[in-house]
């Protein structure tokens, strides 16, 4: 979800621009879990191999109170990217699709944008011109469908869309598009103690309106890149207003800013997928505190059952959710962890699971 390394620019308007690039339940319920005593296997999605090996044995490690890596529960902390990370970012960002599915629908009461060429091109569906648009057009965008409202209006916004809106190539709502072994890491950590973070360029607001009911984590726990808001009074009552200008940029090296900002302490856990994740696992991986951190990357590389993308490991380049050799060299020579979706997971989606139940069930019932 994000650049290449090193690039200074808003992430609230590069998503935009990735769009253009591109065109041209949630586990809560607490479980038994100490790694070492679970009488059922807590990542039932994974496949046995070092990345599962090294959730377990971080949490095993960090709540022993006997072992020299014991972190008292007010230390653990982890931090998950949330777009290619816990949820499908290809064909598009989802908020990206949110936005431009704004334009398209405030345009009744804006008959002055059919004049408007980044607009019209938008209104007319004219992906060539649209993959041409500049910065300019982007925060154009962005101010009519992020900004000039209270924070509640944009919540209700979201929720309305995310309700009706679907993925393009699986047909279902994308708060289904959620990874299952992702969440089961998720629910295994906050049965230990750990508290769960999602650090995500994307939208504060945006992943706010349904991060507890898709993920379990609660709004606070939601650090993401922001506009600036204004205190208002709106019919006697006082609101934040929404600004459109960016007040924190929540990717690349913004993410250990934000984390410091919003969290206070540095992770001992840090999961991302692309180049905008580097500086978060660097971040998370330099003070060794105790021995104990794990840095985990997931790498798309299943085709069949999501999507393939690099350019690492000879898959196709992509402008969404980069994940270039040089961050596989960066994540070999810090032992961070690569998970490869092919291999690694026996489950991408709950919807698998609960079809193979089905089949399996529908079988039975043919046996003789």
């Amino acid at each position: 979800m994000k650049i290449t390394r090193g690039v200074k620019r808003s992430r609230l308007v590069f998503v935009w621009g990735c769009v253009a690039a591109a065109l041209g339940a949630a586990a809560c319920n607490r479980t038994s879990v100490a790694a070492g005593t679970a009488t059922t296997d807590p990542l039932p999605s994974w496949n046995d191999g070092p990345t599962k090996r090294a959730i377990l044995d971080l949490v095993k490690a960090t709540t022993d109170r006997a072992g020299d890596r014991f972190v008292p529960i007010d230390d653990r902390i982890a931090t998950f990217d949330q777009d290619g990370t816990l949820w499908v970012e290809h064909p598009l960002y989802t908020q990206g699709v949110f936005a431009l599915d704004r334009v398209r629908s405030l345009a009744p009461k804006h008959p002055e944008w059919k004049k408007d060429d980044t607009f019209k091109a938008i209104l007319g569906g004219d992906e060539e011109a649209i993959g041409k648009f500049v910065e300019s057009d982007w925060e154009k965008i962005l101010a009519v469908t992020h900004g000039g409202m209270t924070i509640q209006e944009f919540l209700a916004d979201v929720e309305k869309w995310l309700a009706s809106a679907k993925h393009p190539r699986f047909n279902r709502p994308y708060t289904e598009l959620v990874y299952q072994p992702m969440l089961e890491v998720m629910k295994l950590l906050r049965a230990n103690g750990f508290k769960t973070y999602i650090v995500t360029g994307g939208g504060q607001e945006f992943v706010r309106a349904y991060a507890a009911r898709v993920y379990g984590v609660p709004p606070e726990q939601v650090v993401g890149s922001a506009l600036h808001t204004k205190y208002e009074v709106k019919d006697g009552k006082p609101a934040l207003v929404r600004q459109p200008k960016v007040l924190l940029d929540d990717d690349h090296g913004g993410k250990p800013v934000g984390i410091n900002l919003f969290i206070g302490k540095r992770p001992i856990a840090a999961f991302g997928n692309s180049s905008g994740d580097a500086e978060m696992l660097a971040w998370t991986a330099a003070s060794g505190k105790g021995g104990t951190r794990l840095m985990v990357l997931v790498h798309h590389d299943d085709a069949h059952r999501e999507y393939a993308y690099g350019p690492a490991g000879g898959l196709p380049d992509t402008k969404v959710g980069t994940f270039p050799y040089a961050l596989m060299k960066e994540a070999k020579a810090g032992r961070w962890h690569v998970v490869s979706m092919k291999n690694d997971w026996k489950n991408i989606f709950a919807f698998e699971q609960l079809a193979m139940t089905d089949k399996r069930a529908a079988d039975s019932e043919l046996s003789p």
